[in-house]
């Protein structure tokens, strides 16, 4: 609960007038490179449609293009424009801002609590 609590308030901290899926497809295409409206709308766990829409707004606000598909000339794909890459910068940088001045307002003990925690976290989620 905690965890998701956390993830939640980070996610209010960084939005920047953007939807919690206009982010999420802005950093999948970040991390994925450019990819088709249905392998992004796959890759995001959305419709198709729904992915248009979004994909659309972060065209109008210049974040992500849409361009031919090289290879079936009827299709788009879709690509994160620089403006895009320099909005997710800013939003993980306000995160790791906020992260940051929460994690100093802990005492050393504390920290290293949360250090060793982090640690098993990341193992769980290695281990998928």
């Amino acid at each position: 609960m905690s965890i998701g609590r956390l993830a939640r308030r980070l996610r209010q901290q960084s939005l920047g007038g953007l939807t919690p899926s206009q982010t999420s497809v802005l950093a999948t295409l970040d991390k994925h490179g450019q990819m088709s409206m249905s392998r992004l709308a796959d890759h995001e766990g959305i419709s198709k449609p729904s992915v248009t829409g979004i994909v659309g707004r972060l065209v109008d606000k210049g974040l992500v293009e849409r361009q031919r598909d090289p290879e079936d000339g009827r299709s788009a794909i879709v690509v994160i424009s620089e403006a895009g890459r320099q909005v997710l910068e800013e939003r993980r940088r306000e995160r790791t801002a906020y992260l940051a001045r929460r994690i100093a307002a802990l005492d050393d003990e504390d920290r290293e609590i949360l250090e060793r925690a982090a640690h098993l976290l990341e193992g769980m989620v290695e281990e998928g």
